[in-house]
Formats: C-alpha cells, sequence, structure tokens
C-alpha cells in the first residue's frame, strides 16, 4: 500500500512540475505590459482549475502514505517531548508544558529557523515588512550612502498631518510617520516601490528613487501608525491596519488602490482596551497571522487568486483568534494587554507578547490539516511588551521591555532578556535599562552576528553579547529613541527622538566587555556599572532630519527612507 501510495504520488509531481513550467515561462521581470499579464493570470487560472483534479489525488495519496505509516507505528512506544515552560505572574519558576515545535511532527515547518537574517523569500526582491522577514531580522540591502544627502522629500509642500483621537483621549493633532512606521520597498514591474501608512490616514504609493507618487493615495478614517505588509508571494497586494477599526488587504494592480477586505477589531469578542492596529501582518501559507490593540491574535486564511481577467483578488476567512490575555495576566495587571508588536515565526511556532508584559507562542503547524493552535509557551516580562520579538536561527527568542509599572517582576527580570523557549527555565540572562518610570525599551532589539543591539527611551544604545549577556559597549544617543536599528553591510543606522539619523562602524567594536553578576539563577546585568563604553562602534556620519524620528528606517538598494513626526518622509542618498 504504501509503494503504491509512493508511486502515485511521484506521479503527480512529475505532472504537477510540468504545470509549473508552463506557468513561469515568462520570467516574473519581462517587459509585459498590464493586459499581457492579465491575459497570462487568465490562462493561468485555467490551468490552476484542471488541477483541481490533481490536488484531490495528491490528498489521496497523502492519506494512503499516513496511513501507512501509522500502521508501522502501532508496535512503537510513543515518545514524550521535552517539556517548555511557563512563567506565572510574580513567580520565577517554571512548570511543564509542550515544548515549542515539538509538540507534533508536521510534513513542513511553516519558517525554516535558519532564514533569521536573511530575506523573505526569493519571489519579490525588497523590505516587505516590518524588520523584514517571521523572524524580524532582515534589515533590506545596501550599498550605504557615505556621504548622505537628502535627495528627495514627500509631500513637497503640506506635511502629512491629520487629527485623531483614542478611546477615553483628547482629539490631538499627529503628523509624519511615528512607531514603528517602517516603509515597505520592493522591486514591481521595473520600479522601485516604497509603500507606507502615515499619520495622515493614507497609504502612499511612491516611487522610491524619486519619492513621486506612482498610485494615488489609499484613505483610511484615521491615523496609522504600524507597519505596512507586502505579500511576500508576488500578489499586487498590501495589507494595513488604521486605528480606524479596520486592517485592510488593498490591492495596487489598478490605476486605483482598491480594497479588497478588511477585519474590524471588534468582529471578534472579547475584546480589551482598543480598536487601534499597530503590528505588521506575516503572510505565510496564504494565511495571515497579525495581532491587534483588541488584545487578540488573528489568523486569516486569504484564498489569494486571480480573476478571469487577470486581476488579483482575495476571499477571506477568520479561521482562529484568541484572546492574547489569560485570567492570571489580568490579575496582575488588568486590562492593558494589548498586542502592538509584529508577530513572529519560528519553525511552527508564532510568538508575540503584549502590553501586559505576556510573551507567549502557540503551534500553528497543524493549521493546514485543520487543527487549532495550541499555546506552547508562556513567560511574564512584568512590564509593557511592545517591541517586536526578534529569533535567532537556534530559535533564542530576545525581547526588550518598557518600565512602566515599576513592579517586582520588572526589577526581578529587567528590561532586555533572552528566552530559550524549549527550556524549563528559558530566562538565559537579562539586562536592567531603566532610569525611572515611564523608561524602558520601544525599539525592537536588532541582530548582528553575536551582538544584540537595543537603544532605550533614555537615550542610549546598548550592545549585548548574545551568548552571555555582557554589555560590550554603550553609545550616548542624546535623545531618546523608539526606533529600531537597522544593520547593512556591517554598518548600524540609528534614528532618534533629536531627528538625527546616524551611521556607526560595526567593525570597529571589540570584544571587551563588563561581565554579568549572577542572580536567581539566570544572568543578570546592571546598567549603572561603571566599565562600560569601551570600544563602541565608529560614528561614520550624521544627518539631521529636523523632527523626532520614532519610525524606523528603510535601506534598499542605495536609498534610505525614513518618516519624521514633523510631517515629512525622506529619501536619503
Amino acid at each position: 500500500m504504501q509503494t503504491h501510495a509512493y508511486k502515485v504520488f511521484i506521479a503527480i509531481c512529475l505532472f504537477t512540475a510540468t504545470a509549473l513550467l508552463l506557468l513561469v515561462r515568462t520570467p516574473p521581470n519581462s517587459s509585459l505590459n498590464s493586459e499581457q499579464l492579465r491575459q497570462l493570470r487568465a490562462q493561468s487560472n485555467e490551468l490552476t482549475s484542471s488541477s483541481n483534479q490533481t490536488t484531490s489525488l495528491l490528498n489521496q495519496a497523502k492519506s494512503s502514505i499516513t496511513s501507512s505509516q501509522q500502521g508501522e507505528q502501532q508496535s512503537q512506544s510513543n515518545t514524550t517531548a521535552p517539556s517548555g515552560s511557563i512563567n506565572t505572574p510574580g513567580n520565577t519558576d517554571a512548570h511543564n508544558t509542550n515544548a515549542p515545535g515539538t509538540t507534533e511532527l508536521h510534513q513542513r515547518l511553516w519558517v525554516d529557523p535558519a532564514s533569521s537574517g536573511e530575506p523573505w523569500g526569493h519571489t519579490v526582491k525588497g523590505l516587505l515588512t516590518f524588520r523584514g522577514n517571521p523572524t524580524r531580522t532582515y534589515y533590506g540591502s545596501g550599498p550605504l550612502p557615505d556621504d548622505p544627502h537628502i535627495v528627495w522629500r514627500f509631500p513637497e509642500d503640506t506635511p502629512l498631518c491629520s487629527t485623531s483621537s483614542a478611546p477615553d483621549r483628547d482629539t490631538s493633532l499627529w503628523c509624519g510617520s511615528g512607531w514603528t512606521g517602517q516603509p515597505a520597498i520592493f522591486e514591481h514591474n521595473e520600479r522601485t516601490w516604497l509603500v507606507m501608512g502615515t499619520f495622515s490616514g493614507n497609504v502612499h504609493f511612491l516611487d522610491a528613487h524619486t519619492g513621486k507618487r506612482i498610485l494615488p493615495d489609499f484613505e483610511t478614517s484615521d491615523i496609522i501608525k504600524g507597519s505596512v505588509t507586502v505579500d511576500p508571494d508576488g500578489y499586487p497586494l498590501v495589507y494595513v491596519g488604521s486605528r480606524d477599526n479596520f486592517y485592510r488587504v488593498i490591492s495596487f494592480d489598478t490605476e486605483t488602490p482598491k480594497e479588497l477586505w478588511s477585519l474590524n477589531a471588534y468582529d471578534v469578542a472579547p475584546v480589551k482596551w482598543n480598536n487601534d492596529w499597530d503590528g505588521a501582518g506575516l503572510v505565510l501559507n496564504d494565511y495571515l497571522i497579525v495581532g491587534g490593540e483588541n488584545s487578540h491574535i488573528h489568523i486569516v486564511k486569504l484564498n489569494r487568486s486571480y480573476l478571469a481577467d487577470g486581476s488579483v483578488t482575495v476571499d477571506p476567512e477568520l479561521v482562529f483568534n484568541a484572546p492574547g490575555w489569560d485570567d492570571e495576566l489580568i490579575a496582575a495587571v488588568g486590562n492593558n494587554v494589548s498586542i502592538e508588536n509584529s508577530v513572529a515565526v519560528s519553525g511552527n511556532i508564532m510568538y508575540f507578547a503584549n502590553s501586559g508584559g505576556l510573551v507567549q507562542g502557540w503551534d500553528i503547524g497543524g493549521l493546514d490539516e485543520g487543527e487549532t493552535p495550541e499555546r506552547v509557551f508562556r513567560f511574564w516580562t512584568g512590564d509593557d511588551t511592545d517591541a517586536s520579538l526578534v529569533i535567532d536561527e537556534a530559535g533564542m527568542l530576545y525581547v526588550a521591555v518598557e518600565y512602566e509599572r515599576g513592579n517586582a517582576r520588572s526589577h526581578e527580570v529587567g528590561q532586555i532578556m533572552k528566552l530559550n523557549p524549549s527550556s524549563e527555565t528559558p530566562l538565559v540572562w537579562s539586562v536592567e535599562a531603566q532610569d525611572g518610570l515611564g523608561s524602558g525599551v520601544w525599539a525592537t532589539p536588532g541582530l548582528y552576528r553575536d551582538l544584540l543591539i537595543v537603544p532605550t527611551s533614555s537615550g542610549e544604545a546598548l550592545g549585548i553579547d548574545t551568548a552571555t549577556g555582557d554589555v560590550l559597549w554603550t553609545v550616548d544617543l542624546a535623545a531618546s529613541s523608539w526606533s529600531s536599528p537597522v544593520i547593512v553591510d556591517d554598518v548600524w543606522i540609528q534614528a532618534d527622538c533629536g531627528g538625527r539619523l546616524s551611521a556607526f562602524d560595526l567593525n570597529s567594536h571589540t570584544s571587551t566587555s563588563r561581565h554579568a553578576t549572577t542572580r536567581n539563577e539566570h544572568t543578570t546585568t546592571s546598567m549603572s556599572q561603571s566599565d562600560t563604553d569601551t570600544n563602541q562602534p565608529v560614528e561614520l556620519w550624521r544627518i539631521n532630519l529636523g523632527g523626532c524620528i520614532e519610525s524606523t528606517p528603510a535601506v534598499w538598494n542605495g536609498i534610505v527612507v525614513v518618516g519624521t513626526k514633523q510631517g515629512w518622509i525622506y529619501g536619503i542618498r
């Protein structure tokens, strides 16, 4: 039976490969016009329709293979996966749950852990989402300018401003772009596109080299704070949330951007906090994964395709949502538990944190087979964790936390930490990085080889050894920084709220460090120790843009793009 199933499987693979060769006979960068592309897509739809029978046969083959494998395994004893960890509020002692990635063997990994630091696939060239890829570790491509100058400003005349109010807050004027606000830059139809949302409430579609509009703005009804995501599989789609309640799917294959679908923050229940969408979604295996300030995590089956005329379409279905909180967390911190960071994925686990400080991992490995995602990791940082989690190739999590509550847990575990989600004692090391209430870290840390770079709201940036937690150096940024570091070609780009965009040579730093002390069976380092600031990176250049920079710069093929809260977006070369 198993041999027959494999023969069927191989035959189907050969048929599918032949079909794919027909589909890709025209290179993606060819000079086809829009009508030719539409005709080609229409032809591909016919082939896709005829391949539905093939999909059915493939499922039958898969079922046969699975049945045979299960029969072979009946005589084998079940093995117990290594335990993961759960840290309850106020207690660093862990109790067991299933370790990430070991709850069940699935046929494919959603994200290869080894892809940390790499571009997000090979279909679309560019920086497609906040921090570039599913592990939030890709920064773009060089070369970087040696003597940077502003080459364009958008818009040329009136700044990007609008008024907005959050629940229980007064209406205020918002200008430019803010946290996180990183533009997406990518190659499409022989042009370098730039797509970003701003405090004007609009999504802008620009030429990255000139700052000129390619398409008219797409208007929402409120400000856009977070970063957009461009479809990584080549569909002309952008995914973006606004404070007007909605997370949208917008097409850009026609002369005017068009909303194809939206998710209302109040489509799920119960909700906590508010209706904003700060996080940048991920699109994996035709699923959209995004967290909201409604405090829920959402998974949407997109069902992307092309219509007969070649235009892109979606038929989304919300297949999973879950609260990002539990009763223990609410008892510890109250209802401020919004999800403001961008979901990260490594292996089969999606990771995120919330404003209550709950870091969690959910197994999505069986989603394609209809299995419900299950939480397999839980760790409490004690305070607001809005920075996105960063994941290295070994599956380690790097977490940055604000200091707003001043509770015992915040002092116990610090504001910067490395977690091993497969360990019963996940806290590998931590660093204290606060100088009073309202301080800590909003920026998402940057990984560079064995170095973690973390800007703080106090105006310092720390260089931390990822293995030991030793603070190797500090850099005085002279102003608060919520902007996340960008690292390209061994150069670290950092923006701050003083309006400065600076570049530092990372080849100039050495391994000289202060040593951390040991406390509560994990490593903790205090910023107050005196032997820092040795062999820090050398500043290469600095350019002042004249307004607080909260958003994260985007770097792509020689152009650096960043927005300020003064109301402008700048192209720098």
